[in-house]
């Protein structure tokens, strides 16, 4: 979990319920991480809730802040632009900041380095069902290396550029495309453009060893060049995908249906009447995201038919 001191009720609401609904079963470490030292109330409260090992890290400068390099009049400019097209976040630098980091640095992190497997967890999500199977044993069995729940849309004024460099990558580094990768999830006329459908990264279940591969390596040195995640305001949503889509086989990816989650305003409930009931689901069809006209799960579905 990445949280701030600030967000220590949110963060303390989504362990409990993690805690409750999955790691009592399995007791697996948490590592959460932060910009600045964790207060020593954050650590004993959460500490004191949950069931296995738990590490606080200081995420390191030149992970976090705005490189050097940036041209800072061209990123002023570039927020000034998405304030005014009222995009969330669009003026925000620590939310790029946070981007960025989840795009090509958590993994590298001291602390995450000795894993293989992660769950990623936000403050103030919900957890709606009862998650009484190991997913990362599950990942494990079956040669997967991403996990999701939800999938959408992303905001065009966004990444007016990303697919061009994602292009850029690929004409230069043809060897790092998966052979029966997910390109028609991705775009819907073969790669000429990005239909912005993506994995939302809020909630992931991933190798870590694929991140730190050589193809997402040189993929996110790539678009690090390029300075979408300041010039433009580039998540990490649309960049874990396309990495994920592009450079494993599509086979790899899977979609945890059985585990409910919400993150406001989006949620995803089990659509199997009988997986609701068996695990206790707090959630129901109706509730869910997964075929809203936003969502992308169709185009996923369609993908993997393919």
């Amino acid at each position: 979990m990445l949280a701030r001191n600030s967000e220590l009720n949110g963060a303390l609401s989504s362990v409990q319920q993690l805690e409750d609904r999955f790691n009592k079963r399995f007791g697996y470490p948490w590592v959460f991480l932060n910009e600045v030292p964790f207060t020593a109330e954050f650590k004993e409260k959460m500490s004191a809730i949950i069931s296995g090992p738990v590490s606080f890290g200081l995420i390191p400068h030149d992970h976090w802040f705005q490189p050097d390099w940036i041209d800072e009049e061209k990123a002023t400019a570039g927020r000034e632009h998405l304030i005014q097209d009222g995009v969330i976040y669009g003026g925000s630098v620590p939310y790029r900041n946070m981007c960025r980091f989840n795009s090509g640095f958590f993994y590298r992190h001291p602390l995450v380095q000795k894993y293989k497997w992660y769950w990623r967890v936000e403050p103030s999500v919900n957890f709606l069902c009862e998650t009484d199977f190991d997913p990362f044993l599950f990942m494990e069995e079956n040669d997967k290396l991403y996990g999701f729940t939800v999938a959408l849309y992303e905001w065009p004024v966004t990444v007016p550029s990303l697919w061009n460099a994602v292009k850029e990558f690929i004409d230069v580094h043809p060897e790092h495309l998966a052979p029966n990768n997910s390109m028609k999830y991705l775009s819907d006329d073969g790669g000429t453009s990005y239909n912005l459908c993506h994995f939302w990264s809020n909630f992931e279940i991933a190798n870590l060893e694929f991140w730190r591969g050589e193809a997402y390596s040189k993929f996110f040195d790539y678009l690090e060049s390029k300075g979408g995640f300041y010039y433009e305001r580039w998540g990490d949503a649309p960049v874990h995908s396309i990495g994920a889509a592009l450079f494993a086989r599509k086979d790899q990816i899977h979609f945890f249906d059985d585990i409910g989650y919400q993150h406001p305003p989006f949620t995803h409930c089990p659509r199997n009447g009988e997986v609701r009931r068996t695990k206790n689901c707090t959630c129901t069809q109706f509730d869910s995201f997964d075929y809203n006209g936003y969502s992308c799960l169709r185009k996923w579905e369609q993908a993997i038919r393919s």
